[in-house]
């Protein structure tokens, strides 16, 4: 089969033949038909982050396509059925978070496309009961950013309990922040967006966006403060900048969700009094569970959200992770096969 390939951390990737991987018990073998470049993938390709993955390795994990062979263990009845692959690989299934519905918490996890070999690449094994169907109303092609950047910006409005008629500040539209957008407006958020983009703020006002606010022209707190301030805050922006505007831009009884992940594990400072006399909450959020993408999967099937994405072909691997570093790709990218 033909996969890309990190060989070593840093490096342009390879596209290399490989053997098709067999699935080995409790797994199942994907054949791909579609898989979203997200920004983790690059993170994971660099060695970005303070645990590293080692290679060689294949990452993605937002892989979609039908099974076509199951290891022992697993029903023979789920040969066929389109699946998608996600960030979380496998989790315990035993531990305190797994048994409570929150395994994107497991310390024993195992993530796709980063401590095991991921979705960019024509075929994929994976653990049975980590991958999620795809329903019939949802394509190949808009499920694979669903896996994972819709996931991933669903969550925030759950974990912050959104209300009708709040004010959601989304940082950074993108491939994430475009749909953080949808899913904020569908518990009846109001929503601004902030970017240093025009055509990704452009994006944000077509997808229903109440106020945008471009960064690079504008102080996002004041322009947030003038509009009658955030009441909750989702930060996609890997830039600590971006999260210290956002804590700033809050109401009192505030939500500061954190999702970007910034390359050099940043921090920002949190001043205690403030925090404390204004009830403000500051909550990570990561990615979602299965039932969430269930849910990203049946939103989407029934009309209520839309994908903006690009195709690209596997050998545009390196290009496209330019694309994305540059600020060029409007939304996100898929790789076809």
């Amino acid at each position: 089969m033909k996969a890309a390939v990190v060989t070593d951390l840093g490096k342009p990737l390879e596209i290399q033949e490989l053997p098709v991987p067999e699935p080995g018990p409790g797994q199942v073998l994907v054949r791909m038909e579609a898989s979203g470049l997200c920004h983790t993938d690059i993170h994971a390709a660099h060695g970005d982050w303070p645990v590293k993955p080692r290679p060689p390795f294949v990452p993605g994990h937002e892989g979609i396509g039908p099974i076509q062979a199951v290891g022992d263990g697993v029903a023979a009845d789920l040969v066929g059925k389109r699946v998608a692959i996600p960030w979380l690989g496998s989790s315990c299934g035993t531990c305190r978070y797994c048994v409570s519905g929150w395994e994107t918490l497991c310390e024993s996890q195992v993530n796709s496309g980063y401590s095991v070999d991921g979705c960019y690449a024509e075929y994929a094994v994976a653990d049975a009961g980590a991958v999620v169907e795809v329903p019939e109303g949802v394509s190949s092609f808009d499920a694979a950013p669903l896996t994972c950047a819709g996931v991933t910006t669903y969550k925030p409005s759950m974990v912050a309990r959104v209300v009708p008629a709040e004010r959601v500040a989304v940082f950074g539209v993108g491939g994430l922040g475009h749909l953080a957008v949808q899913y904020a407006r569908l518990v009846g958020g109001f929503v601004t967006a902030v970017d240093l983009e025009p055509d990704k703020l452009g994006l944000a006002h077509r997808l229903g966006a109440d106020q945008i606010v471009n960064a690079r022209t504008h102080d996002p707190v004041e322009e947030i403060k003038a509009a009658g301030g955030a009441d909750v805050a989702v930060v996609l922006a890997a830039s600590a900048k971006a999260f210290e505007q956002a804590y700033r831009s809050l109401n009192r009884g505030g939500r500061l969700v954190m999702v970007g992940l910034p390359a050099d594990n940043a921090s920002i400072n949190v001043p205690i009094f403030e925090t404390v006399l204004g009830g403000i909450s500051v909550i990570g959020s990561i990615v979602g569970t299965r039932q969430d993408l269930s849910e990203v999967f049946a939103l989407h099937a029934a009309g209520r959200t839309q994908v903006i994405a690009e195709p690209r072909r596997l050998e545009q691997v390196n290009e496209s992770f330019d694309e994305v570093l540059g600020g060029r790709a409007e939304a996100r990218l898929v790789f076809e096969f």
